[in-house]
């Protein structure tokens, strides 16, 4: 199977398409602070509303993650069919202005609405955001490009956890929702004067033979059922996703519980491993798995699962020794190591699916990720925590951290049984005015 497009050639249109890039990473960075300024924050909030790690957890999880992956499908929809800048840069701003209003929250319900403000804004960016890049980079630097986007992720958090602990500190926690989402809202007209749409991809059965600009619902819906390299791929995601947004939640009250830090220190160190660690994780899983699938199509299937299989043991370390030296080093490889998949994943997902439907995979991929991962994630460990308080008090939260590290563990065999659809054929550079699905 293969897309039809011109390959941009020009210095201007490379120059464009690096803009795009750099705009979409700034969107993404803006979406990550906004969404972890409720973690970091999760200390002054619960003393101040008084709210315990279940209700803590639905906020920053299942309440959360209801809105933003149910709708980010009809969004999808829109964006496989309308202008992608156009809702990349209304959602940024609805997100922002969202989290600008959760420092007026005055207990748990209005932050709880405030918090559905700004999933709704953050549906549109991510499935439109993929469908750019998509659109614009061949299919064997895809995984590149998706990771080098996604190094948005530990830029994100870095900026969110150094940033928003110095907030609370100096302004108090209002304050600094207040502050972040207002630079959100600014953002809005910088970044779509710089992304250019791109001409959509169009797959073609035959030299001569031309897809419709969108298959309906059903049809696209039925399709990535059947496609069982995408529907397995995407239940590894799911799997993992339940780990990894558990321990992103609940690490810095983690370290604050267990080892004793204050806010400050453990937004600095929150910054490092998700900023260093992180990034060296995102980039290193893209860049490997671009080369993988060079030599085996199921290359980045493989790297999936061998990073995924390896945060089991060392965030078993990291929770469960008293040392907090040992404890920080076991939790800079589980950075690096739970979102090396990143890249790859949205990589093999839209290589395997129709063009026209690369928004909305991508969507789909979101949803079941988010609802299981970050929906029941964060919401079921902060459960798990508060039914073993009494027994073990402030130190049921490692015990809650190390209980939820079995999803991981089966999302690596997930991930290598649909190795198992994969075509075993290397992603090979595509002749220039084709892309290769």
């Amino acid at each position: 199977m293969r897309d039809a497009t011109v390959t941009p050639s020009s210095a201007s249109e490379a120059r464009s398409r690096n803009i795009m890039l750099t705009a979409l990473i700034i969107v993404s960075a803006f979406n990550y602070v906004d969404r972890t300024i409720l973690s970091i924050l999760q200390i002054p909030i619960k003393v101040e509303l008084g709210l315990s790690d279940g209700q803590l957890g639905a906020l920053t999880g299942l309440a959360f993650a209801l809105f933003y992956a149910t709708l980010s499908l009809p969004i999808a929809r829109l964006a496989d069919r309308y202008s992608r800048r156009w809702i990349i840069v209304i959602s940024l701003v609805v997100w922002s202005a969202m989290t600008a209003l959760c420092g007026l929250a005055t207990g748990f319900m209005s932050l709880l609405f405030f918090r559905i403000g700004v999933a709704i804004g953050e549906a549109g960016s991510v499935p439109a955001s993929v469908s750019l890049i998509a659109d614009r980079y061949p299919a064997e630097k895809r995984a590149t490009a998706m990771s080098t986007w996604g190094l948005a992720l530990p830029i994100g958090l870095m900026i969110g956890y150094m940033s928003i602990g110095w907030l609370s500190e100096t302004l108090g926690w209002r304050l600094a929702f207040a502050a972040v989402g207002l630079v959100g809202v600014i953002l809005g007209p910088i970044i779509f004067w710089m992304i250019r749409e791109p001409q959509r991809l169009r797959r073609q059965t035959a030299p001569d033979a031309s897809a419709p600009p969108q298959l309906p619902l059903a049809q696209a819906v039925g399709a990535l059922w059947a496609n069982k390299a995408f529907r397995y791929t995407v239940a590894g995601g799911m799997l993992h996703g339940f780990t990894q947004y558990s321990m992103m939640t609940w690490n810095a009250p983690f370290f604050t519980r267990s080892h004793g830090l204050t806010l400050g220190e453990v937004s600095l160190l929150m910054a490092l491993l998700s900023g260093a660690a992180g990034a060296v994780g995102i980039y290193g899983g893209g860049w490997l798995s671009d080369r993988l699938a060079a030599r085996d199509g199921r290359g980045r299937l493989w790297l999936k699962a061998g990073s995924v299989a390896a945060v089991v043991p060392f965030a078993a370390v990291q929770y469960l020794v008293p040392s907090m030296i040992v404890s920080i080093v076991a939790a800079t490889f589980c950075a690096a190591l739970m979102i090396a998949y990143y890249g790859p994943i949205l990589a093999s997902t839209q290589s395997v699916v129709d063009p026209s439907t690369r928004a909305f995979s991508n969507a789909v991929l979101l949803l079941t990720f988010n609802l299981f991962g970050l929906g029941m994630g964060p919401w079921v460990t902060g459960l798990i925590s508060d039914a073993l308080t009494p027994a073990f008090g402030d130190q049921a939260l490692r015990y809650a951290l190390s209980i939820v590290l079995l999803p991981s563990g089966l999302g690596a065999l997930t991930f290598l049984y649909a190795a198992r659809f994969f075509d075993r054929k290397p992603v090979a550079a595509a002749p220039k005015g084709v892309d290769h699905a």
